[in-house]
């Protein structure tokens, strides 16, 4: 017997078929966001270079925050898609089927979850090529992956919500600026000990930082820190309890 919770979970899953659709019809969008975050990790490595006041190999300090900030970045595919439905009418066709209220919303984030995921398995696979190697056991590799997808989801809900703050595809990418302090105001490349104190402090606080550092710790590379773990779960699941309702709230608002 068919459950309100069974039709959500068809409902949706018919979404994300629908947005899995439109990225086969469109492979160059994915496979530039799949190479963009390479291009970062190849250029900070081998060409800028770094690793101020890291200790060990800078390249084992290098892959895991450039892990976190492929979660970070690559949220304009996901906003231009929401915006786009939104824009062009789509929603409203929507509403005239039998369809569970919010089922796009989740089919698109599920969509984006599984591009992020094989964007780890590039990312990771590139990492083993230049000289990368996790530490720890298996089972903190998967944990470290984990905590990865949980800041990408809650980082996805913002992204999400901002799109239909922004409303048209048009204004995507000058809501898109504010998810770069996020990355770049981190620890994803450089330890916050070289830097200036009061930048320091505000990297320190930033909770893509605690990911990055706890997933350091994880793989068992220089700048891991296991007191960073809580911190790394806690800030994720407090960003998602605000901007998940807020986003759902806002596109029944715009369903209306």
């Amino acid at each position: 017997m068919s459950t309100p919770m069974s039709w959500a979970v068809a409902d949706s899953w018919t979404m994300t078929r629908r947005e899995l659709a439109h990225g086969a019809r469109q492979p160059a969008q994915i496979v530039v966001g799949l190479v963009f975050p390479v291009m970062l990790l190849l250029m900070f490595g081998f060409l800028i270079g770094g690793g101020k006041g890291v200790e060990g190999e800078y390249v084992d300090y290098l892959v895991p925050g450039m892990l976190a900030l492929t979660m970070a970045f690559g949220l304009e595919a996901t906003m231009l898609a929401v915006t786009q439905d939104l824009d062009k009418g789509v929603i409203d066709r929507f509403r005239s089927m039998p369809m569970v209220n919010g089922a796009v919303l989740v089919g698109r984030s599920v969509a984006d979850m599984l591009q992020s995921a094989a964007a780890l398995v590039v990312m990771t696979g590139v990492g083993y090529v230049i000289g990368w190697r996790p530490h720890g056991s298996t089972g903190a590799l998967l944990g470290a992956l984990g905590l990865l997808l949980l800041f990408r989801f809650a980082m996805l809900w913002i992204g999400i919500h901002l799109a239909m703050v922004a409303g048209k595809p048009e204004l995507v990418q000058a809501v898109q600026i504010l998810v770069w302090p996020v990355g770049f105001l981190s620890n994803a490349l450089a330890e916050p000990g070289s830097m200036p104190g009061w930048l320091g402090t505000v990297v320190e606080w930033n909770p893509m930082s605690h990911t990055a550092t706890a997933v350091r710790d994880l793989f068992g590379c220089p700048g891991g820190e296991p007191g960073h773990l809580w911190a790394a779960v806690l800030w994720p699941l407090a960003l998602l309890a605000v901007f998940f309702p807020l986003a759902v709230r806002k596109f029944a608002a715009l369903s209306k």
